[in-house]
């Protein structure tokens, strides 16, 4: 069956909402959902229903735009304060770690294999980091609560890893296609990606939050939609600039996150619903590429590989590239089996399909093998694992993600009036502005006996009275702290 203009939605609407069916079931069996969505676009795909889908660079580009909505709503979700004790120990991770990862495995392929040691290493280099989609939503899907700061760990390097395998992949392309390219070049490739993305990523966060909260478009609906423009406008002037797309992203998403703006509960519901529809449309997209007829045969080399990867390349990275960095071994070992591959790596492998270089086939079959196993064996033993190494934290101590707590409608527990009285500092500024606290909200402002529901644009006028609600009053100390009032003595009335 070819895909029409006449039939596409049709299609297109009837795997989508059979994935969404998947997903919610799937994890009752254990069964990760990003394998359910691989699955059923294997299953209407050539070997299946004959749906005809042979385009890697239409594939390529869905699934850097899926990437780009992933990557940003796990930046959005990364808090600061969470991030910042373990920065280098995910910076390291995110570099050395996959550079030790990918040139291993690399050399080991080359070794099993009739791969010359260019085509073995870029093998190597595109499935060197682990998966944001993957690790993200098996990690929050199952509510896994990890010890001594792991998630954190493990999230901002799957959030930021994705730049260091993109340069390798394109290095060692390069090397194949030309192996007469020097290795300065790559490493002078390699600082301006980083460098540029870096800095452009940081100064497009900057950018947005200034964009948002000072333009006056009218329509709340149109808010989301310009949040969407300036992250492809961030991904596409670094990527014209030589730097890392994907890494501006991320800083630009996580600047934004950790900062207040417009309407910002309502983009973060958006961008975690567009994350899971952009996981769902590049899985399936990705089942559509692949035909298992043709991964079959090659199911031993991709075994041999999967294997050593899981058991020798992570784990080789992990340990090196954490040598600077106090940590137990049990620790270390969870961080290593938490090497998710997913869906960045099969995008990544449809590069040399692009190129059309000889082994390109080969390597699309064998990463896709990697990434599936890598999914079903180490995504459905996440819990057990930890477990086993004594990381998880009791279900009764589990925190709650920045993003879980923003989202989640959890009733308030206390609630004052507050008067502002003329002389107070905040009159005339906007709620946006004051830098309220995440567990208190503002519920309702009563002015002139007219009662008001703010939104962050509001403006705080002389005498108005504030209805604030907060989790525990306990909380409300930094309302008070915010609103430059005197906190009172409550101990008497509750």
């Amino acid at each position: 069956m070819n895909l029409t203009s006449e039939n596409i939605l049709f299609i297109g609407s009837i795997l989508l909402f059979l994935s969404i069916l998947a997903g919610k079931t799937s994890y009752k069996f254990g069964v990760p959902t990003l394998i359910l969505f691989l699955g059923i676009g294997m299953l209407a795909g050539t070997d299946g229903m004959g749906i005809e889908f042979d385009n890697p660079s239409i594939a390529q580009f869905i699934g850097i735009v899926s990437l780009n909505f992933i990557l940003f709503s796990g930046g959005l979700d990364t808090s600061w304060k969470s991030i910042k004790p373990v920065l280098w120990q995910g910076i390291s991770l995110s570099t050395v770690g996959v550079l030790i990862t990918a040139v291993s495995l690399g050399l080991f392929f080359w070794q099993i294999s009739d791969f010359s040691v260019y085509e073995a290493l870029l093998l190597g280099a595109i499935v060197s980091s682990t998966d944001a989609a993957a690790v993200f939503s098996i990690l929050r899907s199952k509510s896994l609560a990890l010890k001594y700061k792991l998630r954190s760990v493990l999230e901002l390097e799957s959030g930021s890893n994705d730049p260091m395998a993109y340069v390798l992949t394109i290095a060692f392309l390069g090397l194949v296609m030309q192996p007469e390219t020097s290795f300065t070049s790559l490493i002078l490739l390699f600082i301006q990606q980083m460098s540029i993305g870096a800095l452009l990523g940081l100064a497009f966060g900057w950018l947005s939050r200034q964009t948002i909260n000072r333009i006056n478009l009218g329509f709340d609906g149109l808010y989301p939609v310009l949040v969407i423009s300036m992250m492809f406008t961030t991904f596409s002037f670094t990527d014209i600039l030589g730097g890392n797309g994907f890494l501006a992203v991320y800083l630009c998403a996580v600047y934004l996150g950790n900062h207040d703006f417009i309407h910002k509960k309502t983009i973060l519901k958006i961008y975690d619903g567009m994350a899971w529809l952009m996981q769902i449309v590049l899985f399936l997209t990705l089942g559509l590429l692949v035909n298992p007829s043709e991964v079959i045969p090659l199911a031993g080399l991709g075994l041999a590989a999967s294997l050593f990867l899981i058991f020798v390349s992570r784990p080789l990275g992990v340990f090196i590239s954490m040598l600077p960095f106090r940590m137990k071994n049990r620790r270390r070992s969870y961080i290593s089996w938490v090497g998710l591959r997913g869906a960045v790596p099969i995008v990544f492998a449809t590069y040399p399909l692009i190129a059309g270089i000889e082994k390109a086939n080969i390597i699309f079959n064998v990463v896709f093998f990697i990434s599936v196993t890598s999914v079903l064996i180490q995504g459905t033993t996440l819990s057990k694992v930890a477990a086993w190494f004594k990381v998880a934290l009791p279900e009764k101590a589990k925190p709650v993600s920045p993003l879980d707590s923003f989202l989640k409608e959890t009733p308030k527990t206390a609630m004052v009036e507050i008067h502002v009285p003329e002389e107070n500092p905040i009159v005339g500024e906007k709620i946006l502005d004051l830098g309220f606290p995440q567990n208190a909200i503002i519920a309702m402002i009563k002015r002139d006996k007219n009662y008001l529901t703010p939104n962050s644009t509001t403006k705080i006028l002389a005498n108005d009275t504030l209805i604030v609600l907060a989790e525990t009053y306990e909380h409300l100390k930094n309302v008070y702290e915010v609103l430059t009032i005197p906190f009172p003595d409550f101990e008497d009335d509750h």
